[in-house]
């Protein structure tokens, strides 16, 4: 089944959504928990989901990137983005402010 361009963009903005916000919970809850309070189990946890999603929005960056024809610094952009805390929302952001039209278009074309 071949998604419309909209929906497989859509479908890497949730994805980059979910994985930014798996990589807060693992940072910020999951290894104080493992360090302060002596409880490893949940970084075990966060840690395999946010695996798998890391894989996934970069998979998906590299296949909406080819659509969109996004240069390779823009690719950059998204990857390094996904490696920072908040990285994946600012690129989100930042890919959507009205300056950057040419970025994406998913009006289905």
């Amino acid at each position: 089944m071949i998604m419309p361009s909209n929906a497989l963009f859509l479908l890497f903005r949730i994805v980059a959504f979910i994985e930014g916000l798996s990589w807060l919970v693992l940072l910020f809850i999951a290894m104080p928990l493992k360090y302060m309070a002596d409880s490893p189990e949940m970084v075990t946890m966060v840690g395999r989901a946010h695996g798998g999603l890391f894989v996934a929005f970069v998979i998906l960056g590299i296949i909406v990137s080819y659509k969109y024809e996004w240069t390779p610094k823009l690719m950059l952009y998204a990857f390094l983005a996904s490696l920072l805390p908040f990285g994946t929302f600012y690129f989100d952001y930042w890919l959507h402010r009205p300056a950057q039209k040419w970025a994406i278009q998913t009006d289905g074309a």
